[in-house]
């Protein structure tokens, strides 16, 4: 087996070897003689390092960053960014990072911090950010914690086009899914942009309960009902050492 899986999880052994055998063997021969890909060999499965009885989600997103200190092997986790916030409002950072920071609207608009119709810097610049998570793998803790499994719909970003890399790892994904439909059938999972949106082709019938969504890249997925509604009772961006409370917009008469 040419990729290396020490860092998987024991519980998930079997189901990604069995995945792994699935795919073309030319195919994973040509990562391993040129392992310039990302996010490389040391972290293509970080994801699957919880156990299985934890997962409760598996949120989908499309292909690794596209920039080596930012893929680390889970989906929408930019290994370049630490600080989440700024006096300002969003780390500098974090506001480059498009589908990190409309996530992350997208959980202040969903918990009541912002407006719908204000998400902008200012807004975000006069809430009380002191019982917020400070750092992105706080938040990311947080995902996890809460049982999501974070994978793309390609664990590996060449340079070829990613739709092509999405086919490539399509037996991958259709053998773990399958399996996972017969040993855990009601873990939910969250299908984002259209790429991830093509895993539903070959689910299993009646397999899973699916939510579906735009790639966070757009701006629209901010205001989403359908994402909102599924992050409401989970207090992601609560500081775990704080209790899930504060965060409130301070009015320009209270500064």
């Amino acid at each position: 087996m040419p990729l290396p899986t020490k860092q998987i999880h024991p519980s998930w052994q079997p189901l990604v070897t069995r995945a792994l055998s699935s795919m073309h063997p030319t195919y994973l021969q040509a990562l391993e003689q040129d392992p310039k890909w990302l996010p490389g060999p040391e972290k293509i499965f970080n994801a699957f390092q919880e156990p299985l009885d934890k997962v409760q989600y598996i949120l989908f997103g499309e292909s690794p960053y596209p920039r080596a200190e930012s893929a680390i092997g889970y989906a929408f986790w930019d290994g370049r960014v630490t600080d989440i916030w700024h006096e300002k409002g969003l780390s500098k950072t974090v506001n480059r990072a498009t589908s990190l920071r409309n996530l992350i609207k997208m959980l202040l608009v969903t918990h009541g911090y912002l407006a719908r119709d204000n998400t902008s810097q200012e807004a975000i610049a006069r809430l009380d950010k002191t019982e917020f998570v400070q750092t992105l793998p706080e938040l990311f803790g947080n995902l996890i914690g809460n049982g999501f499994l974070l994978l793309n719909a390609s664990l590996v970003l060449s340079q070829g086009p990613v739709p092509k890399e999405v086919r490539a790892w399509r037996p991958f994904m259709e053998t773990l899914l399958q399996d996972l439909a017969q040993v855990k059938p009601h873990i939910q999972l969250i299908l984002l942009g259209n790429l991830a949106k093509t895993l539903e082709s070959y689910l299993p019938e009646n397999a899973f309960k699916r939510i579906k969504a735009e790639h966070p890249y757009n701006i629209s997925f901010i205001q989403n009902t359908t994402m909102q509604d599924l992050f409401l009772p989970l207090q992601i961006l609560a500081n775990p050492k704080d209790a899930p409370k504060g965060g409130k917009e301070v009015t320009m008469d209270e500064k």
